[in-house]
């Protein structure tokens, strides 16, 4: 009676995180893209680098989000930085609207599962 251990299990491979589920995808893009109202580059941040080898779909909208408030963080600093003229202060407001308009935006289009483009990002994150 020769008892030959089970199988392993399958292991991931090498520096591979496991895969989400097309729903979680869906679920985490759409907080990061909503994370981005509240508290700027942060989330989008944190969850690229965590999220970002866990499937095609968050990877993209993680990128996306994150060079968004990039964009969005540099145009803050400089209406800080005019607001000693006037201008800065028309700047500072209108990045305000366009972040929360454009992260809504995405947001929805992230819970629908469809892949969104920032009309107005500079591109840092690939």
């Amino acid at each position: 009676m020769s008892a030959t251990p089970p199988p392993p299990p399958p292991q991931q491979p090498y520096g591979g995180a496991p895969q989400l589920s097309p729903a979680d995808e869906k679920l985490w893009a759409t907080l990061v893209q909503v994370g981005g109202i509240l508290f700027s580059w942060i989330p989008a941040l944190v969850g690229y680098l965590v999220l970002k080898d866990r499937g095609p779909f968050v990877r993209s909208h993680t990128a996306t989000a994150l060079n968004f408030q990039i964009t969005i963080f540099i145009a803050y600093v400089v209406g800080g930085i005019l607001s000693i003229v006037v201008v800065g202060i028309f700047i500072i407001i209108a990045a305000w609207v366009l972040n929360i308009v454009f992260s809504i935006i995405a947001a929805v289009k992230a819970n629908q599962g469809e892949f969104y483009t920032y009309p107005i990002a500079i591109r840092f994150v690939s």
